[in-house]
């Protein structure tokens, strides 16, 4: 193993460049791909987001580009807005200070700024398919002269319909060139996108237990529909995330969520598809800088997200297949940290866990609110069958309602735990007031930002 990236053979000044950063050892992608990408080898790699894959290609892209040359001679697409920004952020890092000019063109941007840009010297493009299908169409864009092509998250793209678009900017670049293949999974339909895009391609496989398991540590919270709430408002009382992310199945539901989370006095926005670009950049950046403490989102919207200082990811519905709940914990657990993802499981999600285990081969630690009185209700009822059976210790009817008819109307308050008190009891875990004080929750304003500032544990 390759105990620095000089033994790798990346040039001098760009290990510097990484030093600044504190990046000084090779992550396994990052070992295993740029050798080969130095060579000039195509590859088809199949990485976790998390493990270093974004400088496994933009160092050997770094090497290979002359800044003299003012043709684009690299492109990196990717299937989100959000990753495009985030892979440009850290190709500006790397070339600060250097000849090297880079454009990042995704939906949502003013188009003039852009074709302004791309009259000038641009040696590196890291965009969207939309976008750049848009450029090439305009001829504000050409790819004559491309060198190098990166195609980042493959699985996604395919999943989102893009392979269109795809293979029409494929269409408009060199065959003589080098090509990148970076993907979470290798379904079917990557593997014959890689046939046709690549040659003689060189496969690197970096195991997701690299990802899910050293660094992170993983529990299920076992509950119901109408209780999930309220046991996200719990456990959020009991570990005090510093930041987190909490993940939905729709934008209405990570709508819904982030509205309650902000009346129960959380710092939290939210992150989907219906938002615009302007409103997106302005949640990431508040995230970034660690103004919000909880980013509420869909997975599209956070596909690919590389943030530091994540500490905690919530799973609030349940995902359908082990590589998503990789991708989703993965973004914890980062640079030596060591991070946690809790997933709350109801009753429907039970198949959906169980292979989840068997993908990544182990039992998560499990606990259950929300359904203890339930529980003990069916108990209850079980026990007095055989009582009226016998026609013995028959409970008397009278004027007041029965445990389980008050469970049940606790249920019915209790669903919508951003209206409405959750219970006396409970008070301090909905609230964001310092330990030792009492009383009710804070009057909210309803907007991040404003509910609960300073407050954060």
């Amino acid at each position: 193993m390759a105990t620095n990236f000089e033994a790798l053979e990346v040039s001098e000044h760009w290990i510097k460049k990484m030093k600044q950063d504190r990046i000084t050892v090779p992550t396994p992608i990052q070992e295993e791909a740029i050798p080969l990408l130095l060579q000039g080898m195509d590859v088809i790699a199949q990485a976790q987001t998390g493990t270093g894959k974004t400088l496994a290609f933009m160092l050997p892209i770094m090497e290979g580009i002359d800044s003299q040359d003012p043709k684009v001679q690299a492109l990196v697409v990717t299937p989100t807005r959000e990753l495009a920004i985030q892979i440009t952020q850290e190709a500006k890092k790397l070339t600060e200070n250097t000849d090297v000019r880079i454009l990042a063109a995704y939906g949502g941007q003013d188009v003039e700024k852009q074709l302004h840009k791309l009259k000038g010297n641009i040696h590196l493009v890291i965009g969207t398919p939309g976008r750049l299908l848009d450029h090439l169409r305009r001829g504000t864009l050409k790819l004559d002269q491309l060198k190098m092509l990166v195609l980042d998250e493959a699985d996604q793209m395919l999943h989102m319909g893009f392979l269109p678009e795809v293979e029409a900017i494929l269409s408009q670049t060199p065959s003589q060139r080098q090509t990148m293949l970076f993907s979470a999974t290798i379904p079917a339909g990557v593997r014959n996108l890689a046939k046709k895009v690549t040659n003689n391609a060189r496969h690197i496989s970096v195991k997701a237990e690299t990802v899910t398991l050293k660094a992170i540590k993983q529990m299920v919270v076992e509950t119901t529909d109408r209780k999930k709430q309220e046991a996200l408002c719990q456990v959020l009382g009991e570990q005090k995330p510093f930041m987190a992310i909490v993940f939905c199945r729709t934008k209405r539901r990570a709508n819904t969520l982030n509205l309650a989370l902000q009346e129960w006095g959380y710092l939290s926005d939210e992150l989907h598809g219906d938002l615009t670009q302007a409103k997106r950049e302005k949640v990431m950046k508040a995230f970034r800088k660690s103004q919000l403490q909880l980013l509420v989102a869909t997975d599209v919207a956070a596909r690919g997200l590389d943030i530091d200082g994540i500490t905690h990811i919530y799973n609030y519905d349940m995902v359908q297949d082990v590589e998503s709940y990789i991708h989703r914990i993965g973004r914890t657990g980062r640079a030596g940290e060591v991070g946690m993802a809790v997933t709350f499981v109801t009753p429907r999600d039970r198949d959906a866990l169980h292979l989840v285990e068997k993908g990544i081969q182990m039992k998560l630690e499990r606990r259950q609110i929300g359904l203890e009185k339930r529980q003990e209700s069916k108990l209850g009822r079980n026990e007095e069958k055989p009582s009226e059976k016998h026609g013995r210790n028959k409970p008397a009817r009278s004027g007041k309602s029965s445990p389980q008819n008050n469970g049940k109307n606790s249920l019915k308050k209790e669903r919508y735990p951003g209206k409405g008190k959750p219970g006396k009891s409970n008070d301090r875990d909905f609230t964001r007031d310092k330990p030792g004080k009492s009383g009710g929750r804070k009057k909210s304003t309803g907007k991040a930002g404003t509910a609960g500032k300073g407050k954060r544990r």
